[in-house]
């Protein structure tokens, strides 16, 4: 038995479960004083500001992949439904459809299939992986036929959205895209950590023969997930249709790496049960520093980003094996 008395008594060793979080944001503070060093002007607060706003669309779609990936599962769906999503609104809006209606009818058709994958992923128990490269070929094969080229979106209530800043006083501004990204992370890490949901997400992803002895509603917890990485993918969707004020069946090409790689580079564990939103902010921080200081580098190939996000990729993956390995 182990003596609780000594010079060590009282001493808390932090649990390992905070440990890659805490790797993510001591990543992203070097990085960000080793630019502050190299680079005149990049340690400023609008900087920071700037990585939300041109990844803000992103941080929302990891902000579903983490719920998905908590219970162990993965979407490969997100960046065609967000594709698709940029295309209906601005095929729609090019029809005279009200902006608003378009908005509500696009998150519908994400929820609706996210939904429908997460109900055929359960109920007929076939690998997310295999339902969710299917539902990725349908939803950017639904953008080809409805268009081949990029359509520009004209509208008065986008072109105001696109073009707003929001005045943080001190010479700092973000965009409303900004406020909307960190309302549903918000509200996504009151769900996760505060509702039934949430304890059932972390509960299947633990384990989830337990969570059925348990008595807990696995097949609503799975479907919910999807239904969720499907609404976040829409209104991702819609945001970067704000940035980009277009609609192109060419859009988020191989946006689904990057939220898989934002969630795992803060720390959440690919088995699920594992994570916490705010490692998954700090993740999408990160890739979006990365591609900062590549563009002040102004040498480098923008390629450069992929190779780094890559290594990364490696070595948090290396860390969640051996914080399991050590577990066990």
């Amino acid at each position: 038995m182990t003596s609780t008395t000594g010079p060590l008594a009282g001493r808390r060793t932090l649990p390992r479960k905070y440990i890659p979080v805490l790797v993510t944001a001591a990543l992203f503070m070097a990085m960000f004083v080793a630019g502050g060093i190299r680079y005149d002007g990049f340690a400023t607060g609008q900087i920071i500001l700037n990585v939300f706003i041109d990844n803000a669309f992103l941080l929302v779609v990891a902000v579903g992949m983490t719920f998905v990936i908590l219970t162990g599962g993965i979407d490969l769906s997100v960046g065609s439904v967000v594709a698709l999503a940029t295309m209906i609104s601005a095929v729609l809006l090019q029809h005279g459809w009200p902006a608003y209606a378009v908005i509500a009818l696009v998150l519908a058709i994400g929820a609706v299939l996210g939904l429908g994958m997460g109900a055929i992923i359960h109920y007929f128990e076939i690998q997310p992986f295999i339902v969710t490269l299917a539902g990725m070929f349908l939803a950017r094969g639904l953008c080809y036929t409805i268009g081949t080229d990029s359509i520009s979106i004209e509208d008065a209530t986008f072109t105001a959205f696109a073009q707003s800043r929001i005045e943080l006083g001190g010479g700092m501004w973000v965009s409303p895209s900004v406020l909307i990204t960190a309302v549903v992370v918000l509200a996504a890490a009151y769900v996760l950590h505060y509702t039934r949901l949430g304890r059932n997400v972390y509960a299947t992803g633990g384990s989830e023969q337990s969570a059925l002895l348990m008595g807990l509603p696995v097949a609503r917890t799975k479907i919910a997930v999807y239904t969720i990485s499907g609404f976040c993918s829409a209104l991702g969707g819609l945001l970067l249709s704000f940035y980009m004020l277009s609609g192109y069946g060419l859009h988020a090409v191989g946006m689904e790496l990057d939220a898989i790689a934002a969630v795992v580079i803060g720390g959440t564990l690919l088995t699920g049960g594992t994570g916490y939103l705010l490692g998954t902010v700090l993740g999408v921080l990160v890739l979006g520093l990365i591609q900062t200081i590549i563009s002040f580098e102004g040498t480098l190939s923008s390629w450069w980003t992929k190779i780094f996000i890559g290594l990364l990729l490696f070595a948090f993956i290396l860390l969640q094996r051996l914080i399991g390995a050590r577990r066990r």
